[in-house]
C-alpha cells in the first residue's frame, strides 16, 4: 500500500499522554491537513513520523516499509519544521548544495528558481535571515525535494500575506505538475481550507475524525436569529457551540444541509473550517 501508516501509535512524557493508540493512513497523491490546538500531538505525531523521535508503543510504515531507524525510507519522505536541521552559519547556497548530496530528489536548478521567486538572498548564511526568510529558506528546500511524501509543519511561521499567497500558488503549482502525498499541519486553517482534500483533527492526543473537506462541509450550518427562535428550532439538532449577542443568538449544527427548512425570521448560512474545528475541538468530538 502507498501510504504513510499510523498504526496503534502512543507516546507520553512523563505523566503526559501526547498520543494514545493513534492509527490512520496518509494515503498516497492527496493534500492532508493536519489540524489540531496547541499541545493536541500534532508535533509528536510529526516527529515520530520523521524518525526525530521513537513511540512507546506502535509503528509507522512508509509504502509498506518499517519506518524506525530504517535508511530505506530516508528518500521517501521529508518533513519541513522549525527545527533547524543545518548548520545555521552556512550560505543558503551551500544548504541547496548540501540537499542535493544528502538526497537524490533534491532539484538544485530548481531551488534556486525558487529562491528568485520571493527573493531569498542565497549568498546570505541562514543565520543572518530574518525568522520569515529563514522560513523561506526552508520551503524552498523542500518544494525544491521530489519525494512521495512531504509535510509542512507550521510552514508560513513568519511569513507576510504577500509570501504566503507565493507559497500556496507554488505549493499548488508543484502538485498539479508532480502529484505527491502533502500534509500541511498549519493554524491558519482557513487560509489552506481551499488547498486541502481531506483533513485529519487530532485532540488530546486522539484522532477526532478523518474525512474529506467535500464531506465535512456537508455535516455543519449555522443558524442565527432571535434567541427563543433558534433555540426552538435546535432542540431536535445536535448543536456543537452558541454565540450570543443581546437577543440574537446564532448555533452552530452538526447535520446535513436536509435539515434546514424555513422557520420564522430565522437566517441559515454554511458553517466554515476554522468554525467547526474550533468547535469540534471545544467539544472534544462529542
Amino acid at each position: 500500500m502507498n501510504a504513510i501508516q499510523i498504526k496503534n501509535i502512543t507516546k507520553s512524557y512523563k505523566d503526559v499522554t501526547a498520543l494514545e493508540d493513534v492509527s490512520f493512513s496518509f494515503e498516497y497523491g492527496k493534500i492532508y491537513g493536519l489540524l489540531g490546538r496547541n499541545g493536541a500531538g500534532k508535533s509528536t505525531l510529526i516527529n515520530i513520523i520523521a524518525n526525530r523521535i521513537f513511540p512507546d508503543r506502535g509503528e509507522v510504515f512508509i509504502d509498506g516499509i518499517p519506518a524506525r531507524e530504517n535508511t530505506e525510507v530516508r528518500e521517501k519522505i521529508y518533513c519541513m519544521s522549525e527545527a533547524d536541521l543545518y548548520d545555521t552559519s552556512l550560505r543558503i547556497k551551500e544548504i541547496f548544495k548540501w540537499s542535493s548530496r544528502f538526497y537524490s530528489g533534491f532539484d538544485l536548478e530548481r531551488a534556486f528558481q525558487i529562491a528568485e521567486i520571493f527573493e531569498l538572498n542565497t549568498d546570505k548564511r541562514f543565520k543572518a535571515l530574518s525568522k520569515g526568510y529563514q522560513s523561506i529558506s526552508k520551503l524552498t528546500v523542500a518544494l525544491a525535494l521530489n519525494m512521495p511524501y512531504v509535510i509542512f509543519d507550521e510552514p508560513v511561521l513568519g511569513l507576510d500575506a504577500n509570501h504566503r499567497e507565493k507559497f500556496y500558488d507554488l505549493l499548488l503549482k508543484d502538485y498539479e505538475r508532480n502529484p505527491r502525498t502533502i500534509i500541511l499541519a498549519t493554524h491558519l486553517i482557513e487560509e489552506v481550507a481551499n488547498l486541502i482534500e481531506e483533513v485529519v483533527l487530532i485532540d488530546k492526543g486522539r484522532v477526532l475524525l478523518q474525512e474529506t473537506v467535500e464531506d465535512l462541509m456537508g455535516r455543519g450550518y449555522c443558524v442565527s436569529g432571535s434567541g427563543d427562535e433558534v433555540e426552538a428550532y435546535c432542540r431536535d439538532k445536535n448543536v456543537i457551540g452558541w454565540e450570543s449577542l443581546g437577543n440574537l443568538k446564532l448555533a452552530y449544527i452538526l447535520g446535513s444541509s436536509g435539515e434546514i427548512s424555513e422557520s420564522g425570521n430565522l437566517q441559515f448560512s454554511n458553517l466554515n473550517l476554522q468554525k467547526l474545528f474550533v468547535k469540534l475541538t471545544e467539544k472534544g468530538g462529542n
